[in-house]
């Protein structure tokens, strides 16, 4: 099948990691589930994956021949081979034994079909995390049995919660060399319950396994932990939800602007949330100019409608002056618009997040120049925000966002295309941080990410909302808090 006769047999709004490479299995979602597997060091995460495309038919027989051929010298106590080696491809990840890079596959079951990313659990690596996390519907975080719940289990479930995933698996694995201990199992669920939920994460499974032997994974381990009566891994992964994190209406951000003749001009880029037909009418931002929809074009037709993840042309019904970075927006539905914001931040250069420095913070097509404060930094030790002013490397903070010009954001709660950005290094162009909107900051200082109409009040004497702002919650919600009256002096 050529490119074109695939764009053709595209639904709108799916791209070619969306079409179903098995289309005779039927009744099966459209769109694969795309999932993450995260944890400490040597927690078992290539394996669990490994053992997860063996036991579902995954593994080809030219892969499967190979895999044995490299695994000589490394079969486990059941003759079976090194089920990591389906993951860490790298030289260097075969030789240490230990996941660097994000690897990527593709498996299906009999009801559905999957992408999976096996992200690194090494400190330094943290960045190809946050990566796979980003586009992922659901965390897979594991845990070994005997060391209970580290430093990095917390790391990657807040850098997963903050990159929006919602639905936890814990898989608590090497159960088998903790002799099926129940009282452990259900200790280390317990804890890392109360985590997700600071995080604001309720829907987690928590299920013991064995990667080695398989045990929960595709099959039951019913014989050696009959205690257990859960789902397997397969069992959550074939019923979980995608996420769809789209709740604001027409998001274009404009990559180009095609003038291929005089009688015709056409804004192109690819839909970063909503939809759009001819005649709807919109905003260009920052300018505030307003027009209507006249048509939409692809390479090769004339649509009649647009939807997320769509690359088009858009022309309006009048000429508007508009240029790269600039966005075309719903005109009922805006993002915000201002030059200060609030942010949080996940730095991944080794020199930091330094307080005051101006870097290049790039969103989309939009490059702009910004002056960064971090505020806060999370305790992953004891799960507080701290206040701080510099965020060392692999630190998870809370942030303002001072820029030159305007700048155009949803908060990343809302919409992760127009909500995220990264932080880049002028001199060393390097990438120094990976960041999620929260909202946008008035002078005072206050955040303003919600209309008016959709916020509650809720009236607290001076000495409670000073203590609330300090909370977890607070920090992390920042840009849904609205404080006004006499109390905000000591609010602050």
């Amino acid at each position: 099948m050529t490119s074109q006769h695939l764009s053709q047999a595209l639904r709108p709004g799916e791209d070619i990691l969306d079409v179903d490479p098995h289309p005779e299995l039927a009744g099966r979602q459209a769109r694969p589930l795309r999932f993450i597997t995260c944890g400490s060091v040597d927690d078992g995460k290539s394996t669990l994956i490994g053992r997860l495309l063996w036991d579902t038919k995954a593994v080809k027989e030219d892969q499967a021949a190979t895999l044995r051929r490299d695994s000589t010298g490394k079969q486990n106590e059941l003759g079976l081979p090194d089920f990591a080696l389906l993951l860490d491809g790298l030289q260097a990840e075969r030789e240490q034994g230990i996941t660097i890079d994000v690897a990527y596959r593709y498996f299906s079951t009999d009801r559905r079909s999957f992408f999976v990313a096996d992200t690194p659990g090494h400190v330094q690596y943290t960045r190809n995390m946050a990566t796979g996390a980003s586009t992922a519907d659901l965390a897979v975080l594991l845990v070994d049995a005997r060391a209970g719940l580290l430093e990095q289990t917390r790391r990657h479930a807040t850098i997963a919660a903050m990159m929006g995933i919602r639905q936890f698996v814990l898989a608590v694995n090497k159960i088998d060399l903790n002799n099926y201990d129940e009282a452990g199992f259900q200790a280390i669920a317990r804890a890392f319950r109360e985590i997700a939920l600071s995080l604001g994460v309720r829907q987690v499974t928590a299920i013991p396994v064995s990667a080695l032997k398989g045990e929960n994974i595709v099959t039951r381990g019913d014989d050696v932990m009959p205690w257990y009566s859960g789902p397997t891994l397969v069992e959550v992964l074939e019923k979980a939800t995608q996420r769809t994190g789209q709740t604001t209406g027409f998001r274009l951000p404009v990559q180009r602007v095609s003038r291929p003749g005089e009688g015709f001009r056409g804004y192109q880029g690819t839909v970063a949330g909503g939809s759009i037909k001819p005649g709807d009418s919109v905003v260009v931002l920052p300018s505030g100019v307003e027009a209507n929809v006249k048509a939409i074009v692809t390479y090769d037709l004339v649509r009649n409608a647009a939807v997320h993840g769509d690359a088009i042309t858009l022309v309006l019904d009048r000429p508007v002056d508009v240029a790269r970075g600039d966005m075309i927006a719903a005109i009922d539905q805006r993002p915000m618009t201002g030059r200060a914001f609030t942010a949080r931040l996940v730095a991944l250069s080794p020199d930091g997040v330094v307080p005051g420095k101006r870097y290049w913070l790039k969103a989309g097509s939009r490059r702009q120049r910004v002056l960064v404060r971090p505020t806060s930094q999370l305790d992953l030790s004891t799960g507080n925000w701290d206040d701080a002013t510099y965020l060392p490397v692999n630190g998870i903070g809370v942030v303002e966002l001072d820029f030159e010009d305007v700048a155009i954001f949803d908060s990343y709660e809302t919409n992760r295309d127009t909500g995220a950005f990264i932080l880049i290094d002028p001199e060393s162009l390097n990438t120094v941080a990976g960041g999620m909107i929260d909202g946008r900051r008035s002078k005072t200082g206050r955040f303003d990410a919600l209309p008016d109409a959709d916020r509650a009040t809720v009236t607290l004497p001076a000495r409670l909302l000073e203590a609330f702002l300090k909370t977890e919650f607070a920090r992390s919600h920042a840009g849904e808090i609205k404080v006004t009256g006499p109390e905000e002096a000591e609010g602050e």
